[in-house]
């Protein structure tokens, strides 16, 4: 799998073992073979905690959580510790836009301040002749400002997302704005999907997390995911701690993101892994709960960038076609990966600053017991 890292776009962005399915193609030796694997590596990168999801046959063949959800509670990672997802709560906003648009509430050619009430992107010499369009920001070829967030402390003032949207105080982001015009390529921006929040918000008067619970989380069985951001009391107790390079909690442990559809979602690995093959067999037309086979088809097509769709990354090797997308927030890294045809892939959480060295090993180590490569 690290081969196929190479392919896949940059990334800006568990020892209680609990099992949550039968283990379908992996054979006890063979799950205990990228076990050992794990527990290993998780100490040669200073990675507290790691929760992983094996996707085989177009469902969960297995899932296992290692470690610790922090260093100093000691309390053990399972399969339902939450991890933030970081920027994989990308793609699953995006399911819930294409939601939008599959039911005419929003368009995804037109002009994005047709459907934006509170706030407007302004315009300027950049958008003279094109204008921004959710198609556009689920790509990142809108040229909008602001890659990524850092969010915030949980002491800190948080801003509003008009606040974030302008770049004003107590935000920690510049204003995003367009500065390229809108079309001409792709180029990573976390603000767009900030953008899109407050579009999904002002067409349904409703607050992001329940929209994103009503439209996509509940239809999935996604039952262990919030976009609550901060994450109530009754949550905060499943929820893991984020760590730094050297293994020790970050300070205040969580850090919050009002910039939700962006980098906000609470999940576990299991329930990522159910979003995957969902996708996968939407486009099959074996299940269509939230996109249509055409839509979920239109998701997973490169626009502009042969490399990004709506909201996926994409990869082609050897005449195998992979979706997926990494994450990075304060404290935590991810990673999301499925077959479009082949109905294999793997999710990966982790609760450390060096998990995305981690999860690349992993992603290897997996790759070469399924031996999911056998006819490259």
């Amino acid at each position: 799998m690290k081969k196929l890292l190479q392919h896949i776009l940059p990334i800006f962005v568990l020892i209680t073992i609990s099992f949550c399915s039968s283990t379908g193609n992996a054979d006890r030796a063979d799950i205990e073979e990228i076990s050992l694997f794990i527990e290993e590596a998780m100490i040669e990168y200073f990675v507290p905690g790691v929760s992983i999801a094996v996707i085989s046959d177009f469902s969960i063949d297995w899932a296992k959580g290692f470690g610790e959800t922090d260093i100093e509670t000691r309390e053990p990672v399972t399969v339902r510790t939450l991890f933030q997802a970081a920027s994989i709560s990308k793609p699953v906003a995006a399911m819930a836009a294409l939601k939008f648009v599959q039911d005419e509430k929003i368009r995804l050619d037109d002009n994005i301040n047709l459907s934006l009430e509170s706030w407007k992107i302004p315009d300027n010499r950049f958008t003279e002749n094109k204008k921004v369009t959710l198609k556009n920001i689920l790509s990142h070829t809108g040229g909008l400002t602001v890659s990524g967030f850092r969010g915030y402390k949980s002491s800190a003032s948080k801003p509003d997302l008009i606040q974030i949207l302008n770049g004003e105080d107590p935000s920690n982001s510049a204003a995003i704005r367009v500065d390229m015009e809108p079309g001409t390529e792709y180029r990573y921006s976390g603000g767009g999907y900030t953008v899109m929040q407050q579009a999904l918000l002002d067409v349904t008067q409703k607050p992001f997390p329940r929209i994103m619970r009503e439209t996509v989380l509940s239809k999935l069985d996604m039952d262990y995911s919030t976009y609550d951001q901060p994450l109530p009391e009754s949550l905060l107790k499943f929820a893991s701690s984020g760590h730094g390079r050297t293994g020790d909690p970050i300070k205040e442990k969580i850090h919050i993101y009002p910039e939700m559809a962006a980098a906000g979602l609470w999940t576990t690995a299991s329930d990522l892994a159910r979003f995957a093959i969902e996708i996968q067999n939407s486009l099959k037309g074996k299940s269509n709960k939230v996109l249509s086979q055409e839509t979920a088809q239109e998701m997973t097509t490169p626009y502009i960038s042969e490399n990004y769709a709506l909201g996926l990354q994409i990869t082609e090797r050897d005449g195998k076609t992979y979706f997926g997308h990494g994450g990075s927030n304060a404290g935590f890294k991810c990673f999301m990966i499925a077959s479009i045809d082949e109905g294999v892939g793997v999710v990966i959480m982790t609760n450390g600053d060096l998990g995305n060295q981690l999860y690349r090993d992993i992603l290897e180590k997996v790759e070469q017991v399924y031996n999911w490569n056998a006819n490259n």
